[in-house]
């Protein structure tokens, strides 16, 4: 048995694996363990973001080569048996560069996004479509060695594939045009809030890929958006509002029509006591008694004459109040104004905005300043419209209800 060629071929066999795992033990074990120290001479912590793991990868590399190189001097193998070996060594080999090459590609992805301006040019579409072609050349390279033949000849058959290429690929390419619109023109970034009532997204951006960008909501759900439709589809980003400093407030009082009346001499003096209206007063009387002073004798008629109303001097109280307010910022459009009345009432407009952004405060602020002018109203003759509630109905059911006599 000793002087058999199978023996002399198997004995060449196991020397040879033996061979290729002391390659991959001292890899691993001494290169590796060598490298892991050096970091920590340098204070460079092994959770920290390093190559090791991509050079972990390509240690694969070296007993492969052993393996490839090796296998022809073992006697008496059959040729076709060396090739095969070969050739799926080959394989193997170009398999591992293209995973170390994509791990080194998200290695770069993931230290760019530490950069403090990363969120505002995001590079992940552009590393993820570059490991998409990375693949792509090594699948050809593994097909072609694993066939033994040039990558030539599968590459001239990509011509007559090209449409099914491109329908295969045209989410892909479709995403990869989306995402470099997205960037040249900074339409999105990580961390804009964003809302697109179609696909039910309302929050803020967590990630930008090359298929899709991730939404959480404000109840903490997350939505997945395809990229192409940030360009095919409207929607809209709130980074304006975040930038501007200030945060917009529209929001408007229904006032009941039939409260709106002139004011009374009475009624002027005792809202002079307001600090907010004593000097608007005295000015807005001054002006109307010239006014009126020019009238002759129809100044007889109190129709024929300017007067104060109780909603006219209500809306300048209003300005005022929101302009003394510590949270409305001043330098930001400020108004209030009388929209066209509508069935539920006679709309009082306060338009402003408030020195914040942050969702809290900014209820706050609005909610405060709504609480003061529902409670300040009747001061000045106003009441609030509400449709009738079942309280109201049973207060008016005694005044409906028949008389005993009747």
């Amino acid at each position: 048995m000793g002087n058999s060629p199978g023996a002399h071929a198997l004995l060449f066999l196991l020397g040879l694996g033996l061979l290729a795992w002391l390659a991959n033990w001292l890899t691993k074990h001494i290169l590796l363990r060598s490298l892991r120290h050096l970091f920590r001479l340098f204070g460079i912590d092994r959770n920290e973001l390093t190559p090791l793991h991509v050079i972990a990868r390509l240690a694969n590399i070296i007993p492969t080569v052993v393996l490839m190189l090796g296998i022809q001097a073992v006697p008496e193998l059959p040729e076709m048996l060396v090739t095969v070996v070969q050739n799926v060594c080959s394989a193997f080999i170009v398999l591992t560069l293209a995973l170390a090459v994509s791990g080194m590609l998200t290695l770069v992805n993931e230290v760019y996004q530490r950069r403090p301006d990363a969120h505002l040019r995001p590079i992940k579409g552009y590393i993820q479509v570059l490991k998409i072609a990375i693949f792509i050349i090594a699948a050809i390279l593994v097909v072609a060695n694993l066939i033994d033949r040039s990558p030539l000849i599968l590459l001239s058959g990509l011509g007559a594939m090209a449409a099914v290429l491109m329908l295969i690929f045209q989410d892909t390419l479709l995403s990869l045009v989306a995402s470099v619109q997205l960037g040249s023109n900074d339409m999105v970034r990580v961390g804009d809030w964003i809302e697109m009532p179609q696909l039910n997204a309302d929050g803020s951006v967590i990630d930008i890929a090359l298929h899709t960008v991730k939404v959480q909501n404000w109840d903490k759900t997350i939505t997945t958006i395809p990229t192409k439709r940030l360009i095919s589809d409207s929607f809209r980003n709130w980074r304006g509002m975040q930038e501007s400093g200030g945060r917009r407030i529209k929001r408007s009082l229904y006032l009941d029509q039939q409260s709106v009346r002139f004011l009374s001499e009475e009624e002027r003096q005792r809202l002079k006591r307001f600090s907010l209206l004593s000097d608007y007063l005295e000015s807005k009387e001054e002006e109307l008694a010239n006014w009126n002073a020019r009238l002759g004798k129809e100044r007889q008629e109190q129709v024929n004459q300017r007067r104060l109303t109780n909603i006219g001097t209500f809306r300048h109280y209003v300005e005022r109040y929101v302009r003394r307010h510590p949270g409305i910022h001043q330098d930001m459009i400020l108004m209030v104004r009388l929209l066209s009345p509508t069935a539920d009432g006679l709309p009082l407009e306060l338009y402003c905005f408030t020195d914040t952004t942050a969702w809290v405060p900014y209820e706050g602020i609005q909610s405060d300043i709504f609480d003061h002018l529902l409670a300040i109203l009747p001061e000045f003759g106003l009441r609030v419209f509400q449709h009738p509630s079942g309280a109201d109905m049973r207060t008016l059911r005694p005044a409906l209800a028949p008389s005993p006599g009747a």
